[in-house]
């Protein structure tokens, strides 16, 4: 593991990042509240690349696990979070890498594929489809339980979810508060409907966060859907059929 420095924006920032591996470089974006261990190590994403051949970068967002920690919400826009990981590929001298993410990881990802599309090569887009672009339900409840002094005086159900899941990873709360208000801006339809690569959109069937993953996949001009069955939002991203799908996607 490395800390990795770039400058986004005007501003150092510190990536905390494991880079491994020979050949294809696939880079790992993970979801809110998250980590690079929690969503893509201890799941086995990284050793099923890893074991196909591909040279596997993930990284903590800023906000999370280890890299830098920024308590406004001013820092955590999506343009910002994209030119991190842009930064970041460009400090590890990376040609044409694949882009994973899931969730939070998702939205960073199809603003990099907007902005940068001709840098990267294949995009899979899980756990976000339709709700990217239309928004999915009141976050600021997040937000507040987030601040709140103990998980006992939350009582919201997405709150409570969100606020356990950044307990059990021991997450700087103020800085996810910070940024899941920061990065809920929606992404644009048609910068969508501009993006060249290939795109792999993955949901779970019984995620009731992500939104259609099915009209996500109709907006990009180069997209396939696979519906990872029986799976939440939560559960979906270490779910073998998603990973074997993926994995196909990226060795086309």
């Amino acid at each position: 593991m490395a800390l990795i420095r770039i400058v986004t924006e005007g501003r150092p920032v510190e990536l905390s990042c494991v880079d491994e591996g020979q050949g294809q470089p696939v880079v790992l974006i993970h979801g809110f509240a998250s980590t690079k261990e929690v969503n893509w190590i201890n799941t086995g994403w990284m050793k099923a690349l890893l074991g196909v051949g591909f040279r596997v970068i993930c990284f903590d967002n800023r906000g999370h696990g280890e890299s830098t920690k920024f308590h406004a919400k001013s820092d955590y826009t999506l343009d910002i979070m994209a030119r991190d990981t842009l930064g970041l590929i460009n400090a590890l001298q990376l040609k044409r890498p694949h882009i994973v993410g899931y969730s939070m990881g998702a939205r960073i990802a199809s603003m990099l594929a907007i902005e940068h599309g001709a840098d990267i090569g294949r995009v899979v887009l899980s756990g976000n489809g339709w709700g990217m672009v239309e928004g999915s339900g009141d976050w600021t409840v997040v937000e507040q339980a987030l601040l709140a002094p103990s998980l006992a005086d939350v009582t919201d159900e997405r709150g409570r979810t969100f606020r356990k899941f950044a307990d059990q990873t021991k997450s700087d709360r103020m800085a996810l508060a910070a940024c899941v208000s920061g990065v809920r801006q929606l992404v644009p339809r048609e910068g969508l409907a501009s993006i060249e690569n290939g795109v792999l959109v993955a949901i779970g069937t019984e995620d009731d966060l992500a939104g259609s993953g099915e009209k996500l996949a109709d907006v990009l001009p180069n997209a396939q859907f696979f519906p990872i069955k029986g799976r939440d939002h939560m559960k979906a991203v270490g779910d073998r059929s998603h990973i074997a799908a993926a994995l196909e996607f990226l060795s086309a």
